[in-house]
């Protein structure tokens, strides 16, 4: 019988945190050993009375595999021979490149830098074979991060020019995610917003989005689901405030202001997916102190993507997140305007049109649209100033202690 119980050291970088089993099997962790060092356990999972909580590592376990949701996956799998998304991540030692956390086989001496993705080459196997590129003849490495890419769009890493950059593709008939993206990143520079930039690239008359990895050797993102998890939420609290309590007990800096901004630029872009996995903070892996909010990425699926363009307009309805479950009401948490100058978005609609022209997805009755809409919702914006300086005229607001009990979040993938 083949055993499937394998001892491995959950490590953060050359830092190993605790004994695990992991059952190849089922792609869990089974037992949860000797904790070294409690002050590196992932942010967000228990440790009570000397042990960590198994459920949760389970879950942040299984959170870095591929999700199920993931477009060309299951033909993946099966090219790949792999019975689940999970099975992968023992194939690559749990490595990321959004993290610096990894399995070191308990039987072999395995250094952090002769494995890890940011200092190493990497296979592109899985990735292509996840964009619909058969494998080649030969043996098919699974040695990737792309093993621990999360989100449902097609994507994939690859080095270019020495950079560790994702490639990012669209859904659907209008193909309009990566367009989305790129522009999102021009409406933030011109705001003055810290963000990850977005290209455009074209394969096979596909387009894609491109971003360099804005985590470094030294540094990991913690997305917000796992920072809202190192205490509890009490009932009366809003997940906007909770966010807040948990940011300020962890001691990460300007997180306000951050989340203004976010929330200004998804109102612009009628954002439908700024979910708790795709915004979060950047700590430094080795001392643990909060570098602060990451900047803002991940804006694609916004700007009615998959609707047709009938529906588009500044009015249209689009379902917002994380904090609460309409634009609408989520820009009324943003607790100053102050830094924000809607003069600068001018023409970013025609900046729009020029983006996307030359798309075989996006056609002139789209585009019209499209760009009408994004007007549109800036001079909404301008209104909702408007009516937030009448209201608070001395920048008193207190927008973060609003009742919003009934709308609670929830982990969604990225």
């Amino acid at each position: 019988m083949v055993e499937t119980i394998q001892t491995y050291i959950l490590m953060h970088r050359e830092i190993p945190v605790a004994g695990i089993r992991l059952d190849s099997e089922t792609a869990s962790v089974s037992a949860v050993g000797e904790i070294f060092n409690p002050a590196h356990v992932p942010v967000g999972i228990p440790v009570k009375k000397g042990k960590i909580d198994r459920a949760a590592l389970n879950e942040w376990w299984r959170g870095r595999a591929i999700p199920a949701s993931r477009a060309g996956l299951r033909h993946a799998l099966e090219e790949l021979h792999i019975s689940s998304p999970q099975a992968l991540l023992e194939k690559c030692l749990g490595l990321s490149l959004s993290d610096q956390y990894w399995l070191c086989p308990a039987d072999r001496q395995v250094s952090w830098h002769e494995v890890n993705f940011f200092e190493n080459p990497f296979s592109e196997d899985v990735g292509n074979i996840l964009f619909g590129h058969p494998s080649s003849a030969g043996a098919v490495s699974l040695m990737s991060p792309d093993n621990t890419s999360d989100g449902w769009l097609k994507k994939k890493w690859a080095i270019i020019d020495g950079k560790r950059c994702l490639l990012k593709g669209g859904s659907g008939a209008t193909q309009q995610e990566p367009y989305n993206e790129v522009l999102a990143g021009r409406i933030m520079e011109r705001l003055h917003i810290p963000y990850v930039p977005y290209t455009l690239t074209v394969q096979e008359d596909y387009p894609y989005s491109v971003c360099e990895d804005f985590i470094t050797p030294d540094t990991e993102l913690v997305t917000a689901w796992y920072i809202m998890q190192t205490q509890p939420k009490p009932n009366h609290v809003s997940v906007y405030q909770h966010y807040l309590n948990c940011c300020e007990t962890l001691g990460i800096p300007g997180v306000k202001d951050s989340i203004d901004r976010m929330l200004v630029l998804d109102y612009l872009i009628a954002n439908e997916d700024r979910h708790q996995n795709n915004f979060g903070a950047v700590r430094n892996a080795n001392t643990l102190e909060w570098a602060g909010c990451a900047p803002v990425y991940d804006s694609g699926t916004s700007l009615w993507f998959d609707k047709p363009w009938t529906m588009i307009s500044a009015h249209a309805k689009a379902p917002s997140k994380p904090f609460k479950a309409t634009h609408d009401e989520q820009i009324k948490l943003v607790s100053s305007f102050d830094w924000l100058d809607l003069t600068a978005l001018a023409g970013i609609d025609e900046e729009l049109r020029e983006l996307v022209k030359g798309s075989l997805f996006i056609d002139t009755a789209r585009t019209d649209a499209l760009c009408a809409a994004l007007r549109g919702r800036v001079e909404r914006l301008a209104q909702i100033m408007d009516e937030h300086r009448s209201f608070y005229p001395v920048d008193d607001h207190t927008a973060d202690v609003e009742e919003d009990v009934a709308y609670s979040g929830e982990k969604l993938e990225r």
